[in-house]
């Protein structure tokens, strides 16, 4: 019959020293301890499923408190069932002596661990739902006072613009292009939208694709000759011929609008 612990954390920032140390001091070595950094809001943990196929009928399991089997009501009292009555493994819950499935084995005392049990398991979802309740909170007043959350945004480095103008050529790809700022694909994404050269998200109309608010921009640096027509047509992210058609229909207006000037004058 063997002793093993089990640790979890939350996410990768919280510490687990609280646990550790109270493994210690329950007699736990440390070959014997498992440790998942992640939700408890499902079990697919890996080091705790790892844990399942080395327990067997006789051995006990220790864990801190008895949300670091889970958070969810129904599932801590599945695991609970499972562990104990299926499994044959006794489970020790350090923070709650009355949780000690080694004793109280009498009516009385299993009565007793059943209640306690599903009054915490109760009382884990509800804190749980308030936690994230106060997050959603947060995260709203924050917003309100235009406060700015998660990481700070990486800045333009000088070396995007001609890497930039290589992708959009087609010269290199999206994760090469990111590869030589030793960046993400993602954050070469934002950076390209941030500059106003990424290829505009498409409007559609009945099936047409219509002009974006950019193709003005993008029309005039093609009159200019700063770009190729297959370079303005991928920022646009339309066909060359697509862009063409736009171009020639943006010239006739321009010859009527004209037009109409010197008819103006003349009068």
């Amino acid at each position: 019959m063997k002793e093993y612990g089990y640790i979890r954390v939350s996410t990768k920032e919280q510490n687990e020293a609280r646990q550790f140390e109270a493994m210690k001091r329950a007699g736990i070595k440390t070959k014997q301890l498992l440790m998942d950094k992640q939700s408890g809001a499902d079990f697919e943990r890996p080091q705790y499923q790892k844990l399942l196929k080395k327990l067997h009928r006789g051995d006990s399991l220790f864990v801190k408190s008895i949300d670091r089997i889970g958070r969810n009501y129904t599932e801590i009292k599945e695991q609970w069932r499972m562990l104990t009555q299926e499994m044959g493994v006794d489970i020790i819950v350090l923070d709650m002596p009355l949780l000690d499935t080694r004793k109280h084995k009498d009516l009385t005392g299993t009565l007793i661990a059943d209640i306690v049990l599903q009054l915490l398991s109760y009382v884990a979802e509800v804190e749980r739902n308030n936690i994230k309740e106060r997050q959603a909170e947060g995260i709203a007043v924050a917003k309100k006072q235009g406060k700015h959350l998660g990481r700070k945004p990486l800045t333009i480095p000088e070396g995007f613009e001609p890497v930039c103008q290589r992708w959009l050529k087609g010269e290199i790809s999206q994760n090469k292009a990111a590869a030589l700022l030793g960046v993400s694909g993602g954050t070469f994404k934002r950076w390209v939208t941030q500059s106003g050269q990424y290829p505009i998200p498409l409007r559609m109309r009945n099936g047409r694709k219509l002009k974006s608010e950019h193709f003005a921009a993008v029309y005039e640096k093609w009159k200019r000759k700063e770009i190729k027509t297959k370079d303005a047509a991928k920022v646009l992210r339309v066909s060359p011929p697509t862009f063409l058609k736009w171009a020639h229909e943006e010239d006739a207006k321009e010859i009527e609008s004209n037009k109409k000037e010197c008819k103006k004058n003349s009068l």
